[in-house]
């Protein structure tokens, strides 16, 4: 039987797709059509909406801040929509930062996605932790978004794929996947910056997630004790997402 697209082709969202089938827990691959993870839902087509509607989405998940969800908002029929607002700051960041007179570069772009990774870790936890309490009520499908659908939501997606037992390999090609789906705003961040630093921010890369990995490493002592202490994600809560998102075995 063919697998189902993971990218949904949406032409309002660039990046809405598909964690099913990846290879996890025993064997046992993650279910199609249960999970998705997105970029903004706000410039979705009539036709996109319809697409949503076949697919029988329940509920949605918004990390984006709180001015980026007011300047963009959205409704969608039959979903409910629940905040849990993550505050961007790179951008910020980098405005500061040439404010001062500070000249950009690449490296600096770089350092501070890697520091936004790693604040998702500590800073963060509480929202992922709701994120994961959420997705445990059922498996209604589901969709859980930011801005670009390619940081707060990528490392969403990676704590969800490793709670399944997604082997980080794995993992790491879902998450790089973003850079193949995702089409940049133009003009970018308002011409806020060169091209090649906007290319930094709006796409992503390997050292991203594996600055918050590492933390989870260093400040944890791995994977399965930062879901248990920080995100409230133990042995038991993980057997019932396996139940919820993985198939059946056998």
């Amino acid at each position: 039987m063919q697998s189902p697209t993971r990218s949904l082709n949406l032409s309002g969202a660039s990046n809405f797709r598909d964690l099913g089938g990846y290879g996890a827990a025993n064997g046992r691959p993650v279910r199609w059509r249960r999970l998705f993870r997105s970029d903004h839902l706000a410039a979705l087509t009539p036709q996109d909406r319809a697409v949503l509607s076949t697919l029988g989405l329940k509920r949605a998940y918004d990390l984006r801040g709180d001015a980026e969800r007011t300047a963009l908002p959205y409704e969608l029929p039959g979903v409910a929509v629940h905040a849990l607002p993550i505050e961007p700051t790179v951008l910020q960041a980098m405005k500061d930062l040439l404010e001062s007179g500070h000249r950009v570069t690449v490296q600096d772009t770089v350092g501070l996605m890697q520091q936004t990774y790693r604040a998702f870790v500590h800073d963060n936890a509480a929202r992922f932790s709701e994120l994961f309490g959420h997705l445990l009520e059922s498996d209604a499908p589901l969709v859980f978004h930011c801005t670009a659908g390619k940081d707060r939501t990528g490392f969403g997606a990676a704590m969800i794929l490793l709670a399944l037992g997604v082997p980080r390999t794995v993992v790491m090609q879902d998450y790089l996947l973003t850079n193949e789906l995702f089409q940049m705003p133009r003009p970018a961040a308002g011409g806020l910056a060169p091209q090649e630093v906007l290319d930094v921010l709006w796409r992503v890369q390997p050292d991203f997630l594996d600055a918050a990995l590492h933390t989870v490493e260093a400040d944890y002592g791995g994977v399965s004790p930062y879901l248990e202490k920080a995100l409230g994600v133990g042995p038991k809560e993980r057997e019932r997402l396996a139940e919820l998102y993985l198939q059946p075995p056998g």
